[in-house]
């Protein structure tokens, strides 16, 4: 008879407030064994028990069966021993169509619906691999097609109804997408953040599109009921279960049989909010956030974790089939490259002045080792907004200047800002020019207006054509068609997130551009928020590309940031460790 070790089996932990219950392997090992199981598994707890404790994924079944090889357990029930064989069996399933996708063979995938327009070979084998692996976040660069992609994901019977959920303003893109690529396809898209009562009797369309501001008052009533749910943009749910949207997308996911995430740019800031996203699209395939931050983190910055290895966890995540992402490059569709050209901008210093007294303040009660906590981060939040909008509003008239002189050459600008008093500037200064508004204050409707007056064709019999298209930072994810009449793009305020300033570009660098690279100037101060903001961007640009970058390559070596409000603090009370200059 075969000697074992001890005994597993398969139950839940307790649900909390925050979290529900998690499937989770239990082991009682023999004290030798149990030793060696802890130094073996990195997500095994180091508490002073006789039982450990794996969250239940189909990589941990595989690693708990290679383990019983050398130490053989006793399963305490017969369904202990069937749900740890099927857990390996379809992780195995995943791993074989991600070396199947490596070799670059052909792909197999049959569609049950023809679709108006012929896919490429790319945008099907990533959704042979979602049905392989059921759970993806694909992060394909900008312009490869992820929306015809996500319509594929629901081209078979068993992946519909699906739910689409975008941002606010992206539902007529999703609708065009649909009505070209599948018109026989049923749809409705959430007009009322209210359940529609029709919907509680009647059967739901093919694909059912539902904005994430509306997406709580629809959760409840579609979990149970969706077959596949698809999140554009899915960065926006990068702060987790926490959140109210966050909270509603769990729920739903929690029931579906495919979920699938598209963005170019998941990780916007550090490393561990891509914990967030799979926690809410694939839970516990990370394990839970103490098995993660054991595993992946090494410090934190302003309560943020940082990943001590984000390339070796973009691979780990690769390798078992959780995300993929094609660049043009890869797939044999490069762009030129955008030329990106940093520039300093006077400053008009008054607005900067006015709020002298007030920042400096709320510095030194940042640095001060009797604020608590709760005081610095509200004193962070507010020194922040000053700051940045007045360095916003010193530099917007000569950022209007350079837009000016940039349209003496080029057709249109696309300008991008965050601060309602810098747009006032440029509408004022830029008024012969007829820019349009494209920001988190207008609604849908107005948006699309902008759109098109900003595409139309220009003609010299008008002089009231829009030239300049004012963006907020993050309102333009997910816009298509600037690129048939724009290359070049202006940074008049800066973002603390450097994937926001590449989903920007991406609204000129995609198919349908012209022969000319695009051109992003970024346009920064000596003064105010600048320096310390530019300073973070390469931090955080450290966090995010070696995670979605095929190679892994990093950029270059950084230093961690000690946190946003202390880096501005520091910058206006002059204490920040000068640098040494090479």
């Amino acid at each position: 008879m075969t000697r074992t070790y001890g005994t597993y089996t398969l139950g839940h932990t307790e649900p909390t407030a925050m979290t529900p219950g998690r499937p989770t392997w239990y082991l009682t090992l023999e004290p030798d064994v149990r030793m060696r199981a802890r130094r073996i598994f990195g997500r095994i707890g180091h508490t002073r028990t006789e039982q450990v404790t794996m969250t239940h994924t189909p990589e941990v079944c595989t690693d708990l069966t290679w383990f019983m090889d050398r130490y053989p357990l006793t399963p305490e029930r017969p369904e202990d021993a069937t749900a740890l064989a099927e857990g390996a069996a379809a992780h195995a399933r995943a791993r074989e169509a991600v070396e199947q996708l490596r070799a670059g063979g052909p792909v197999a995938l049959q569609l049950e619906h023809e679709p108006a327009k012929t896919p490429r070979e790319y945008q099907l084998a990533a959704v042979q691999l979602l049905r392989a692996t059921r759970r993806l976040i694909l992060t394909d660069e900008v312009g490869l097609g992820k929306t015809f992609t996500g319509l594929l994901a629901v081209n078979h019977a068993d992946a519909r109804p699906a739910l689409v959920v975008p941002p606010t303003h992206l539902p007529p893109r999703w609708v065009t997408e649909l009505e070209e690529a599948f018109p026989t396809f049923t749809y409705d898209v959430a007009k009322k953040t209210a359940f529609p009562p029709k919907y509680a009797v009647e059967d739901l369309p093919d694909v059912l599109i539902v904005p994430y501001s509306k997406l709580e008052g629809w959760a409840y009533h579609l979990a149970g009921r969706i077959r596949t749910v698809i999140f554009d943009e899915v960065q926006d749910l990068r702060r987790g279960t926490v959140t109210v949207k966050g909270s509603a997308a769990a729920r739903i996911t929690q029931t579906a049989d495919y979920v699938l995430g598209l963005t170019a740019t998941p990780v916007h800031n550090y490393g561990g909010e891509i914990w967030n996203l799979y926690d809410i699209l694939a839970p516990d395939v990370l394990g839970t956030r103490e098995e993660f931050n054991r595993e992946w983190v090494s410090t934190y910055v302003s309560q943020n974790a940082v990943v001590g290895d984000p390339a070796a966890l973009g691979a780990h995540l690769r390798e078992q089939g959780l995300m993929l992402g094609r660049t043009r490059k890869d797939v044999g569709r490069e762009l030129p490259k955008t030329v990106k050209v940093p520039m300093v901008v006077d400053s008009d210093h008054k607005a900067l002045a006015d709020v002298a007294e007030s920042v400096r303040a709320l510095a030194e009660r940042i640095l001060s080792d009797t604020t608590s906590n709760q005081e610095k981060w509200q004193a962070g939040g507010e020194i922040d907004w000053q700051l940045r909008r007045a360095t916003g509003v010193d530099k917007a008239p000569h950022v209007a200047d350079v837009v000016r002189m940039l349209l003496d050459s080029e057709e249109r600008v696309v300008l991008f800002g965050w601060h309602r008093d810098v747009y006032e500037i440029w509408l004022d200064r830029l008024a012969d020019f007829n820019p349009r508004l494209y920001t988190g204050t207008e609604s849908p409707k107005q948006k699309q207006a902008a759109i098109d007056a900003f595409t139309e064709e220009l003609t010299q019999e008008r002089d009231d054509q829009c030239r300049i298209l004012i963006m907020s930072l993050r309102s333009g994810a997910g816009v298509d068609g600037l690129q048939k009449v724009c290359r070049v793009a202006v940074f008049g305020e800066l973002d603390w997130s450097p994937q926001v300033h590449e989903q920007a570009i991406g609204r000129l660098r995609r198919d349908g551009m012209g022969d000319d690279p695009p051109v992003a100037y970024f346009l920064h101060s000596t003064e105010g928020s600048d320096p310390a903001l530019l300073e973070v961007l390469q931090v955080k640009r450290q966090q995010a590309e070696p995670i979605v970058s095929p190679d892994g390559k990093l950029l270059g070596n950084a230093t961690i940031d000690t946190g946003r409000a202390r880096r501005l603090a520091e910058t206006i009370l002059g204490t920040a460790p000068r640098k040494a200059v090479a």
